[in-house]
């Protein structure tokens, strides 16, 4: 299968060479990086590193849009070349590389779509403080609940997606920003009857940086779960009255 990974950036100078090192010693994939004009000058470091390795591309977006933004983007451009798959993860080591083989495989064994899961069993948070770890594990429940979808880990980023899946969902089409975008993804997968498998990772939390998490995310999410899951109910009560 022909691959390639979807990376968004912004602020992530310290980490984009190695990331993308250890990704191309991982797995044989093609990397897009969408970088969002960061100050510290990721995008540059990218592409100066793309000019040594083949198969790394950037795109220099004007701006910070967001990552919602940033994956419509991206997704927009890989779909309209000859991939198999589509992978995403985010650019701060938080997810391991050395798991990209394994999304690859539940491809390869029949899934439409595969979530690298903190939720899981086998999967773990490392060095989260106690009130981000309650608040990610009561956030995945209500929007599984809210939404009647299966994965456990509905805002992880790591994922692969086949091409013809991906594309079917038009991810040009969705509407929110943050980590609600990814719900989105698997909200509408579900609706089209996707096979959408976990597997098991730890998930790290950042060692160079800053977090790009905030307040104001966190109630986009929920906000949108909500407004989704009304939707939803009014849409099957509909359905059962015709």
């Amino acid at each position: 299968m022909r691959a390639v990974l979807v990376l968004p950036t912004y602020q992530e100078g310290s980490n984009i060479e190695p990331l993308l090192r250890a990704v191309r010693e991982a797995a044989d994939v093609d990397i897009l990086v969408v970088d969002d004009d960061s100050p510290d000058g990721t995008g540059r470091i990218a592409e100066a590193l793309g000019a040594q390795l083949d198969g790394i591309r950037v795109v220099h977006r004007p701006g910070k849009a967001g990552l919602g933004s940033a994956y419509r983007d991206g997704f927009d451009r890989v779909l309209g070349e000859d991939y198999d798959v589509v992978l995403s993860m985010d650019a701060d080591f938080s997810h391991d590389p050395a798991v990209l083989p394994d999304l690859l495989a539940a491809i390869e064994n029949g899934a439409d779509a595969v979530i690298g899961s903190r939720y899981v069993p086998g999967g773990s948070v490392v060095n989260w403080p106690p009130h981000r770890r309650l608040l990610s594990r009561w956030g995945n429940t209500y929007t599984r609940a809210v939404l009647h979808i299966s994965p456990r880990d509905c805002t992880s980023g790591y994922r692969a997606y086949r091409a013809d899946t991906l594309k079917a969902i038009d991810p040009a089409s969705t509407d929110a920003e943050g980590y609600a975008f990814l719900t989105e993804l698997a909200r509408r997968m579900t609706r089209q009857g996707a096979r959408i498998d976990e597997v098991p990772i730890t998930f790290r939390d950042r060692e160079h940086g800053r977090s790009k998490m905030s307040a104001r995310i966190v109630f986009e999410s929920m906000l949108l779960v909500t407004r989704w899951g009304i939707a939803d109910g009014i849409a099957a009560m509909r359905r059962d009255a015709s």
